[in-house]
């Protein structure tokens, strides 16, 4: 059973949404949060397994209150999806950098929606290789744009490490990298498990951050280098 915290500051959005999160058996709403200050409370409290953030809250909104919950210890399992009213939004960008593990936008079908908590729950990266590449190389080719963040960068990384990584910053799967470069998918998720404490990356969607900062993955139309 995914325990899902449904944090955003329009009533009727969320009392929608836990209607549609409470009608899958494998789920089950354990509480609702109408700003970022409540989100990181019953997080722990409820011992939530996902939060599904909206961004733009009152008094603490989705960025920070995603950051909190990624910066607490206690709070090491809980996964967050945020959701944007338009895929272009530049503060997608910030949530993933803050820890989220994807996004959605609002008007996404229902059935996507209860299965992107399943995917972003088992410890996916919630990212489609279109609008969120494009959206993460523009944000990030910006001057202000920090250094990535972690023990190392991926000058780290072994050349195949480099690779992999370039793939999972198109959005590819584990077994779409493994096709690619002629691997097995067991391999292909040890290279990427591998890659992420090297990088001291929380999940696949830091990856993406990462191999963007780090110039590894260019703006859209460019490729991985390292092959």
């Amino acid at each position: 059973m995914i325990r899902v915290l449904l944090a955003d500051d329009q009533t009727l959005v969320r009392a929608a949404f836990a209607m549609l999160v409470g009608s899958d058996p494998d789920m089950e709403v354990v509480g609702q949060a109408a700003n970022g200050l409540e989100a990181v409370a019953l997080a722990r409290s409820e011992r939530a397994d996902l939060v599904v953030m909206d961004i733009r809250m009152p008094e603490l909104d989705g960025i920070g209150a995603t950051r909190r919950i990624a910066a607490d210890e206690d709070l090491a399992g809980v996964k967050v999806l945020v959701l944007t009213t338009y895929d272009t939004d530049e503060h997608v960008v910030e949530a993933l950098r803050a820890g989220a593990s994807g996004f959605l936008v609002k008007d996404t079908r229902p059935a996507d929606l209860l299965a992107a908590i399943k995917t972003v729950a088992a410890g996916e990266a919630l990212l489609s290789p279109g609008p969120t590449a494009r959206l993460i190389a523009r944000v990030l080719s910006a001057p202000s744009a920090p250094p990535a963040s972690g023990p190392g960068g991926p000058e780290a990384l072994t050349d195949r490490e480099r690779q992999v990584l370039g793939l999972v910053a198109r959005g590819l799967n584990n077994t779409e990298i493994a096709e690619t470069l002629g691997l097995s998918p067991l391999t292909a998720k040890t290279h990427v498990s591998r890659i992420m404490g090297r990088l001291g990356a929380r999940d696949r969607a830091q990856l993406v951050i990462i191999a963007y900062e780090s110039g590894l993955v260019v703006a859209a139309g460019g490729g991985a280098t390292g092959n």
